[in-house]
This record gives structure tokens, sequence and C-alpha cells, in this order.
């Protein structure tokens, strides 16, 4: 009885992941001459969460010659499915692999597993997988970010506003997802960014536990704003946009406090008058040019289990100066640091070990390598 339980219910979520993508595989009698077909398999939080999986979607929509709001091809040549649970990964990922498609493509590190061992025991279909090195798998493209590159300077940019604001002894807060190296690596460039300009000053953390919990960021966002935190970035998915919206509503009241976007410049979701926004920049982690980098492969013959690195000087990260509430001053200054990392004149650490040997970086933090 437990076993024919279990299996109704994954059958349900199945189901539930398919209606998601809004549209079947594409027909190979509807598939145009010399098109690859691809799908997208996305964690919870879905395309939508303007960040992470929204990037990786514009990538895909980009290559086909379609936009996010008018996505055409969609259901024809590519298409998406929002993995409901972790147990999903694994059939989710077989059945796109059973289907046929060109490209599965899995955004995130909670795919590590599911996709290497299915991508083991499918030689010949091609996958690509952001955010993750997998060794040994030469069927398996990787795509992996410098996120602390970009995370610096939206760092020294947080830092600079405070000076600017005449903050006195300014506190900067941290928000991540799920703790893992990567998230890891948001955190230690954002504080290395910060204590280049403040070397004295506070960061404190927290991480939600999951990607999909705005509430909670919301909850922990509130907390740290009414003890005098001034600035808070998120690393965490939709989780994030918990943190937008008590900045927003902040902001709203005169408070004088801030958020920091993520992945993608979320500059529009923190407006809350005219082009008033709450989200002081963002950090552009550009995973579209990896999804897109990828589909372009096959499309030509040159796809292989490689691992491609998008870092700052790739143009793979960045910062978003789309608010005018960020000075041509403070602008100039962070361009001409940006470009003394692509140079090599400023090395940034990329894990927690070797970051907490630094000057004044703080002890106590959550995050892992």
């Amino acid at each position: 009885m437990k076993k024919l339980v279990f299996t109704v219910i994954g059958v349900s979520l199945l189901a539930l992941a398919l209606a998601a993508c809004g549209g079947g595989k594409p027909a190979a009698a509807d598939k145009p001459a010399g098109d690859i077909t691809s799908r997208l398999l996305a964690d919870v939080s879905g395309i939508d969460d303007k960040s992470f999986n929204a990037a990786a979607w514009r990538g895909i929509v980009r290559y086909y010659g379609d936009t996010v709001e008018n996505a055409s091809k969609k259901g024809v040549l590519y298409d998406y499915v929002v993995v409901p649970s972790e147990d999903q990964y694994i059939p989710l990922i077989q059945q796109a692999t059973d289907e046929g498609y060109d490209l599965v493509m899995a955004t995130g590190f909670l795919f590590e597993a599911p996709l290497k061992s299915v991508a083991d025991k499918n030689p010949s279909q091609k996958y690509l997988l952001v955010d993750v090195t997998v060794e040994g798998t030469p069927n398996l493209m990787k795509a992996v970010f410098a996120e602390h590159e970009g995370s610096y300077l939206v760092g020294v940019a947080a830092a600079l506003k405070a000076q600017e604001d005449g903050i006195v002894k300014p506190r900067f807060g941290f928000i991540g997802g799920m703790a893992s190296p990567t998230i890891t690596k948001f955190e230690v460039g954002y504080i290395q960014g910060i204590l280049s300009v403040i070397p004295d000053a506070e960061i404190i953390d927290y991480y939600v536990g999951d990607w999909n919990s705005p509430d909670k960021a919301k909850t922990q966002a509130k907390a740290w704003y009414d003890s005098g935190v001034y600035i808070i970035y998120s690393a965490a998915g939709a989780s994030g946009n918990g943190t937008i919206a008590q900045a927003k509503e902040y902001r709203t009241q005169g408070k004088n406090v801030w958020a920091i976007g993520v992945d993608s410049d979320q500059y529009e979701d923190g407006i809350y008058s005219g082009s008033d926004s709450a989200v002081y920049t963002s950090m552009l982690k550009r995973v579209e040019s990896a999804t897109y980098y990828a589909l372009n492969s096959v499309k030509d013959g040159t796809f292989k289990g490689e691992t491609i690195v998008f870092d700052l000087k790739a143009d793979g990260v960045g910062y978003a100066g789309t608010n005018p509430a960020m000075s041509a001053d403070i602008k100039g200054k962070i361009d001409a640091i940006a470009a003394q990392i692509k140079a090599g004149a400023v090395s940034i650490k990329a894990t927690h070990a070797d970051s907490k040997a630094l000057p004044g970086f703080p002890q106590n933090l959550q995050a892992l390598d």
C-alpha cells in the first residue's frame, strides 16, 4: 500500500511539472529543418523568479529569435519544466532525454547528482548544467560564473553609497538561499568589496534554507532594517524578492534603506514611485550567456563536455547602474575597479576559507565551501 501511494503522488507531481512547462515536446513533424530542440529544467522557484532561472530562460528565447513576452516557438522548438520537488529531478531529466531533445538544460547545484546520473547512462544525449563543475562526463557541458567578481562590485557600490549618504558606521546584510560553494562566492565577494572601501564595516548574514520563501527573507530584512542595517544583498532566488519588498515598503515610508538585486537587473522590481527604486544596484550574473552558448554549440557541432567560465572579463558577471540614485562619480569608481579586476590587478577570494584570512573579514558567517 505504501508503494502504491508513493507512485500515485509521484505521477501527480510529474503531471504538475509537465503542465507547468506550458507545452509538450516539440513534434518532429513540426520541427523546421536544421533547427534544434531543447528543454530547460528549473527548480521550484520557476522561470518567473526575476533572477537566476529568468536569466537562463532569456538566453533560450533569444537563441530562437523570440522574446520572453513573445515566445512564439515555445512548444515547437523549446520549452521548460518547473520541477516541483527534488525526488522528481531524475524522472523529469530522464523524460526529457527519452523524448529526444537535442539539448537538455538544468540550472543550479541541486541538479548536480541527478543530472550526472542520467547523463552517465545516456552518453549520446547532450546536457548543460549551470553552476556546477562535474568531472568525467563528456556529454555534459558545465557553465560556471565568477560570482565573487560581480559581487565585489556591488559591495563597492554599497559602501560608496553609504559614504555618499553620510552614514556613520553603516551595517550591511547578506541573505542567501541555501548555503553552498556557489552562494559563498556571492557572499565573500560582496564582503571584500565593502571592506575595500570601509575596512571596519560590520556585515551580517542569514540563510533562508530554500529558494522560494520570500516571506522569510522579508521578515529577516525588516528585523535588520529596524536594527540599523543600511543595505541588504540577497542571493536567494525568488526568496530574495522578500528583501526587495521590504525595502520598497520602508523607502515608501521615507526610510533610507536599500536592497541589492541578483542575477538579473531587478531595478524595475524595486520601483515604488515614478523612477524611484528600492533596488540600488544588482549583481548581474548573465546566465543567459550560458544557455545561449550551449545551444549555439549544439547547432554548430562544437558541443563537448567542457567547463565554460563566465567571469568579468568574459562579460559573464557585472553590476547594474540603472537606478538614477547611483551617481556618475560612483559609477566611474566601480568601472575603474572592474577594469582593474579584468586586468588582474585586483584579486578576489572565492572561498570562505581563503576569505577568512583577510584583515577585518567576519569570522562568524554561515557560508559554506
